[in-house]
């Protein structure tokens, strides 16, 4: 029986009860801990949500300092006020994260010194801009970085929306990434450093002058099998069935729900009667987004359901006919995959993650020219879509051929490759022949700038 490699996974924000960053970490971990003989490191705050599921792994859990968590509490009340401004957010809480960050390093860099572990990955933070001390301690074993994403700015025809996110706060990235000891060495020390989207991997890329070869874009989200194995595609209704659009995610400024009320308001009479849109979420938008919707006379048409659980909000994609996510500046935009999961044509903001699900037969990209020319963009890409029924059907079968390729147990398979790939090249240790269960088939991990 082959032996399976042991990778020591650093997963501070690693939790299957909570959305976006925790539960990626908990879905990047549980499929490759399947695949490869795995200790984890996480965050005491994931312990509860982590035991329930009684696996067989060993799990190291850092505990976090009276003082931080006095802490914490401060910043929270400072922070979300009025409403969250994420860059002082981010900056302020890089104290708690060193605290994570420096316990870690002291209780594994003997383990890992002494040859332990045959490859250390540090998996989240996945925001680029933390270091890991541990690093220091992996002068013999392959240290993996990522998937890294964010560092996306706003487009320059959407200024407006970006003084509503406290975009002029974003010189803190700069003056942390300054002052934070070992955040360069990190990056340039790091064996292989993944990057969720092409702009995240050229910025590092020039920001720390990294190699081609040792960059590799490697998409953050997934998507359950079990949800890809369940889909089937939309099928064309009759011209007195209405057609059914959903925008899913926080009602925020640079989500831009507020787009897709104003093209449904712009289209023909005819057609709009036939729309009825959900949006699912809750944010600082949501009191001006009702009364948007009611100016423009579409309360018959335009649903608000409020925030509603991770496990329940498939059956308002299973509802639906059409997506539509104009956010102008997202990093991973997990909701596209689920939407195209479940057959959904998607019109998309082409800028940051989101642009790089979405292909010409899954749906519609609209590069942020300026607000104008999305919502018109917006508006046409609809109006198509619900006169031409063979479109959306093509489009719904195309979505869930696509999504094959990110369900979590294909990634948890890449992610193996590319353990092998790194321990094989930097000649740490032999390997033996892949084990069948692990083995790739029609899957190439893209190096430099390729998609996966």
């Amino acid at each position: 029986m082959t032996k399976k490699l042991r990778v020591l996974l650093i997963v501070e924000q690693c939790n299957p009860e909570w959305a976006s960053v925790p539960l990626v970490g908990f879905r990047f971990f549980d499929e490759i801990s399947k695949l490869v003989e795995v200790t984890l490191v996480t965050h005491e705050r994931n312990q509860d949500a982590i035991e329930k599921l009684k696996l067989p792994v060993e799990i190291v859990y850092i505990p976090e300092s009276a003082l931080s968590k006095r802490y914490y509490k401060f910043i929270s009340k400072l922070v979300y006020k009025a409403k969250a401004i994420w860059p002082l957010y981010h900056t302020l809480t890089y104290p708690l994260y060193e605290e994570f960050n420096e316990s870690v390093y002291q209780k594994f860099k003997d383990r890992i010194l002494s040859g332990e572990f045959d490859l250390v990955h540090a998996l989240t933070p996945m925001m680029p801009r933390y270091p890991y001390k541990v690093i220091k301690a992996c002068q013999n074993t392959p240290f993996m970085l990522g998937p890294v994403n964010g560092g996306v700015p706003f487009p320059d025809g959407f200024k407006e929306t970006a003084k509503k996110e406290f975009a002029n706060l974003n010189f803190l990235r700069a003056v942390g990434r300054a002052v934070i000891p070992g955040y360069a060495e990190t990056y340039q020390k790091a064996s292989r450093v993944l990057a969720g989207s092409t702009y995240t991997l050229n910025l590092v890329q020039e920001m720390f002058n990294l190699p081609k070869e040792k960059l590799s874009l490697f998409y953050e989200n997934g998507i359950l099998s079990s949800l890809v194995e369940s889909a089937k595609p939309k099928f064309p209704k009759t011209e007195d069935q209405p057609i059914n659009l959903l925008f899913a995610g926080r009602l925020v400024p640079y989500k831009c729900a507020d787009l897709v009320i104003d093209a449904i308001a712009q289209l023909e009479a005819p057609v709009r009667q036939r729309i009825r849109l959900t949006i699912v979420g809750d944010g600082s938008e949501r009191e001006n987004l009702e009364k948007q919707v009611q100016s423009l006379d579409l309360n018959s048409q335009v649903h608000f359901s409020g925030w509603v659980k991770q496990e329940d909000v498939f059956s308002y994609y299973q509802e639906a006919d059409i997506f539509c996510f104009p956010s102008v500046r997202e990093f991973g935009g997990a909701v596209v995959l689920e939407a195209m999961a479940c057959g959904l044509p998607c019109i998309v903001v082409n800028h940051g993650g989101i642009g790089e699900y979405v292909t010409e037969g899954t749906g519609f990209k609209i590069d942020p020219i300026s607000r104008a020319f999305v919502l018109q963009a917006l508006t046409d890409k609809i109006r198509l879509l619900i006169e031409n029924d063979k479109l959306r059907g093509d489009m719904s079968v195309n979505a869930i051929a696509r999504i094959r390729e990110f369900t979590w147990e294909q990634k948890a398979k890449q992610i193996v490759q590319l353990y092998r790939e790194m321990l094989t090249k930097q000649q740490f240790i032999k390997l033996p022949p892949f084990d069948e269960e692990i083995v790739i088939e029609n899957t190439e991990v893209a190096n430099s700038s390729e998609a996966l």
